[in-house]
């Protein structure tokens, strides 16, 4: 006879829809294997980088134990890669409970959020990522069950049709998002902890590939792992898939660490330069550049030229250049900074500052025209 898992009490309906379809993965805080990808820090010690979220969430997580109660309920804002699933994880395995994962795309209609809502324990954390794509229907079944624990169920039609009222373990619903824009404003106000995660500094990223790097049991060079993290867009995930990169040739090269001639062969192969730039960043510049003389160009625009989709370059292209100061965004569209065209060694043409100057005065005073 086979060993009992500990996973066998778990109804199968906390995973699935009616169409089989995933709703949400359930991850046990005693449990290594299912917790967290071996790179993924598990407690707040561990975790590199964001300080003022860990300190404000640390005392947070202490107050609701000490009261015997679950966290409140907590949005994670800010751009993909910086550590938001990490952080939930954290949280729920810092309050001793589990955590069920599912993304806003998946829950399509209410009765799927039912059905996570009532697996849930008392104390459970609900992750929903890219919250901000969730369904208006869906997104009426969580406010009451966010504010009381309960939550309304209609049942039959027409004229014998009665609303029964279901409750709900005490829980938190802990949201991520990268489009703080798009979350309705009923929904946010909703979310006692709001955190906003911003990129990561060299000095932090470097810290973080040294950790990596010891997990990885493959060392790396201080200076080295100072090279990685200045081209890693000031991002965890960029930074540590960068670090594996980086292995692999020091690997393959029979070298016993990753050193600073081994990241410049491994970043000519990836064709990353030192400004954390790929083919795809150089190419949004030399069109936008070259083609349109440096804007303004729509978005939409820019992505047919550069045959990326438009989500792509806003979500993980643009901020990153208008982060380094290589793009601004304006009302008539996208325009490339003086910075941009130093950084490609081209001249900017003549009527490019009288160009920027009326495109400025239009943003300011939203003119439709201005001649």
């Amino acid at each position: 006879m086979s060993k009992k898992s500990k996973y066998d009490d778990l109804e199968e309906e906390d995973f699935f829809d009616d169409n089989d379809q995933v709703l949400a993965r359930t991850v046990l805080p005693d449990d290594e294997e299912m917790i967290l990808p071996s790179m993924r820090p598990r407690k707040f010690d561990e975790f590199v980088g964001q300080t003022s979220i860990v300190e404000k969430l640390r005392i947070f997580i202490a107050a609701a134990r000490e009261r015997n109660e679950p966290l409140d309920h907590t949005l994670l804002l800010g751009p993909p890669g910086l550590g938001k699933t990490t952080l939930a994880n954290i949280i729920a395995a810092e309050m001793g409970v589990q955590i069920k994962i599912t993304s806003g795309p998946v829950l399509n209609r209410a009765g799927d959020v039912a059905a996570l809502l009532t697996g849930l324990r008392a104390g459970d954390v609900l992750f929903i990522d890219e919250i901000h794509r969730l369904n208006k229907n869906v997104e009426e079944v969580l406010y009451p069950a966010m504010e009381d624990y309960h939550f309304d169920v209609l049942i039959g039609k027409g004229p014998t049709a009665r609303s029964l009222r279901m409750k709900v373990q005490p829980f938190t619903l802990i949201g991520a998002t990268t489009r703080e824009g798009d979350i309705s404003a009923p929904l946010r106000t909703r979310f006692g902890v709001i955190s906003r995660i911003d990129y990561y500094s060299v000095e932090e990223l470097t810290s973080l590939i040294e950790s990596v790097s010891r997990r990885l049991q493959y060392p790396v060079a201080v200076d080295a792992a100072r090279e990685i993290a200045g081209r890693a867009r000031g991002t965890p995930r960029v930074a540590i898939r960068m670090f594996r990169r980086m292995r692999d040739v020091a690997q393959v090269s029979k070298k016993p660490s990753v050193d600073v001639e081994t990241v410049e062969a491994g970043m000519r192969m990836l064709q990353v330069d030192r400004m954390g730039l790929d083919y795809i960043d150089r190419k949004i510049l030399e069109v936008l550049l070259k083609r349109f003389d440096g804007g303004p160009v729509s978005l939409d625009t820019l992505a047919v030229s550069v045959g990326e989709e438009a989500d792509t370059i806003y979500d993980v292209y643009e901020s990153f250049l208008i982060q380094i100061g290589f793009l601004a965004r304006t009302g008539r569209g996208r325009i490339a900074t003086r910075a941009a065209w130093e950084y490609m060694g081209l001249k900017p043409p003549e009527t490019y500052v009288a160009k920027q100057n009326v495109d400025y005065v239009q943003d300011l005073f939203n003119f439709d025209d201005l001649s």
